[in-house]
């Protein structure tokens, strides 16, 4: 079973996000919070996450480090999913271990094709 994590604490990017995947793999879990993003990985298998990098209280790359840290998660896929498109950000998140860096607003079918390779 193929799953998908959507984090992000914009309901309606989530909301975005998951009809535009729900056909992509078996199942689309989201989380609102960097904190509910690690619980859920904790408890359950994911094999790819649509990080968004700006949350208040643990953002993106607090919950990439924390996942990181751990041996279990070591080879999750997590992508940044933001708004940041400035130069050197790409950069910023890939060097820091994202595996894949998305801008906001999404193009549906890109999106489609980049997890399709991914999975």
């Amino acid at each position: 079973m193929r799953r998908i994590l959507i984090v992000d604490d914009n309901a309606v990017s989530r909301e975005l996000l998951h009809h535009v995947l729900r056909n992509s793999c078996d199942e689309v879990l989201e989380a609102s919070h960097g904190e509910e993003a690690v619980r859920i990985i904790e408890s359950v298998q994911v094999d790819l996450v649509l990080l968004d990098l700006e949350m208040p209280g643990l953002d993106g790359y607090g919950v990439l480090r924390r996942l990181r840290s751990d041996p279990r998660f070591a080879s999750v896929r997590i992508v940044a999913v933001t708004a940041r498109a400035m130069q050197g950000d790409r950069e910023q998140a890939l060097a820091a271990g994202f595996c894949g860096y998305i801008t906001k607003p999404v193009d549906a079918v890109e999106l489609r094709e980049y997890v399709k390779r991914l999975l």
